[in-house]
């Protein structure tokens, strides 16, 4: 049985189908570590379900393993991305370069480095959350969005924004692997120190038993095919 206690209730933050390869419905720590406010964080990015291995982007794996693809092949960059809660923004960046294309080899140096040696007291949080926006839900409850695309941030620090606003697009800053959207809940809005919260969403459907079924207040696993409109 997974740890997961009294989780917040917040409304999912993407619009379309999507799949969660690090879930803490299947694992906790869902990102294998308690660091950064990630013990119950979610990834979330599109696929093709139609093809083997349901890969995220629209060219070869040959081509993903050795030559790199480009952000606008992958299906969810560019997306948008909603706020999950009705709050106030308490932390907005932006301007955090995204490279023109995944490099596999790159990327995972890039990841493991950040995992283990990341230091709060010197190293730039948006070296590992990109850009990103941090909304404050209820008190010690705050909800962050990263690696959001650059340029793409629709809100700024002190505004109040409403469940369902848009608050920017799926981008590939910071230490991502590949574009997706990083949501966590947490109990700081200083990310290098936060602790995690857990989170549930209060509707969306998953595909099971070629049906569309509504799930309340559920925690997909890394295998469900979710929906939210």
């Amino acid at each position: 049985m997974l740890e997961m206690y009294e989780p917040i209730i917040v409304e999912f933050p993407l619009r379309g189908e999507w799949l969660s390869p690090n879930t803490p419905g299947t694992k906790v720590p869902s990102h294998g570590t308690n660091q950064l406010g990630t013990r119950y964080a979610y990834d979330f990015i599109q696929v093709d379900w139609n093809r083997i291995g349901t890969p995220a982007y629209r060219v070869g794996v040959m081509q993903y393993l050795f030559s790199g693809v480009k952000l606008s092949d992958y299906y969810c960059w560019g997306q948008e991305v909603y706020s999950p809660c009705d709050g106030i923004v308490v932390g907005a960046e932006d301007g955090y370069a995204e490279n023109e294309k995944t490099n596999l080899l790159a990327d995972m140096s890039n990841a493991y480095k950040n995992a283990h040696y990341f230091d709060p007291e010197k190293d730039d949080i948006q070296s590992v959350a990109g850009n990103y926006v941090i909304i404050k839900y209820s008190e010690n409850v705050y909800a962050a969005l990263c690696h959001l695309q650059t340029g793409s941030i629709q809100v700024s620090v002190g505004q109040m924004i409403k469940k369902g606003e848009v608050i920017g697009r799926v981008g590939h800053s910071g230490n991502s692997f590949a574009p997706h959207l990083h949501f966590q809940l947490m109990d700081s809005s200083d990310i290098s120190v936060a602790n995690g919260v857990p989170c549930a969403f209060e509707q969306y459907e998953i595909f099971r038993d070629n049906e569309w079924q509504i799930i309340e207040n559920g925690i997909p696993t890394d295998k469900d095919r979710i929906r939210f409109w």
